[in-house]
């Protein structure tokens, strides 16, 4: 953590030293701040009840489908060859029926997913536009230490260089999809110079919510019910 906030601030260097450029670099702790909310706690818990809810609801498909085995399995001997099939048959049956609930309430993008987004998310957003408001335009970025990338909530679209770097590459950027937006707040024709413009408006990013990584308990991924 030391040696990434280090590389962080040598980065900023520049910055911080020149008058003309104050904004800094903060850091935020997503998960002691999600700790600290009630209305997060609540959300938690709701999720947790889906979660074992729906985890009993497998094991028990998975309990009688082992009573059907096994009896199966104890009666074999006494069945006639189409007895088995239809035994077989049945048992098979249940155990795609059971696999495919499973695979409803926690697979990618099933029910407990879904139940996440319904009860986080809204959380989390808040969380991410306060972080917008405390940044304002002092900040060039805030890192979130609590996820497991140390990710960026905020960084300030004025100092894009993306366009500048492909120049320097020899590659003219192509604004065509969307040409009011240049990404490092230069004019297209422009090829002198990375500076931007002291009178640029400053705008902020709005960068994707990484705060699941780590930000939050992943309530529901552990807990699948494995097939017997």
């Amino acid at each position: 953590m030391r040696s990434f906030l280090l590389r962080i601030v040598l980065l900023a260097a520049p910055f911080l030293a020149n008058p003309a450029h104050a904004q800094r670099i903060a850091f935020v702790d997503t998960k002691y701040i999600l700790d600290q909310m009630p209305d997060y706690h609540a959300a938690q818990d709701e999720l947790d009840h889906f979660s074992s809810q729906w985890q009993k609801e497998i094991e028990e498909r998975y309990d009688v489908i082992k009573r059907l085995r096994d009896a199966y399995n104890a009666e074999a001997i006494l069945l006639t060859e189409e007895m088995k099939k239809s035994r077989l048959a049945d048992i098979e049956s249940k155990e795609q029926e059971a696999r495919e609930l499973q695979k409803k309430r926690f697979g990618v993008n099933g029910d407990l997913f879904k139940k996440r987004q319904e009860l986080i998310q809204p959380i989390q957003d808040r969380v991410f536009q306060a972080v917008k408001e405390v940044a304002g335009t002092s900040y060039l970025a805030i890192f979130d230490i609590g996820s497991q990338g140390n990710n960026i909530l905020f960084a300030n679209d004025k100092y894009d260089k993306s366009d500048s770097v492909l120049r320097k590459l020899g590659i003219r950027p192509d604004h065509s999809n969307n040409p009011g937006n240049m990404r490092d707040g230069e004019d297209e024709d422009n090829d002198q110079g990375d500076e931007p413009d002291g009178n640029d408006r400053m705008n902020s990013k709005d960068r994707p919510n990484t705060m699941d990584k780590g930000g939050k308990p992943q309530t529901g991924q552990d807990n699948t019910v494995k097939p017997r």
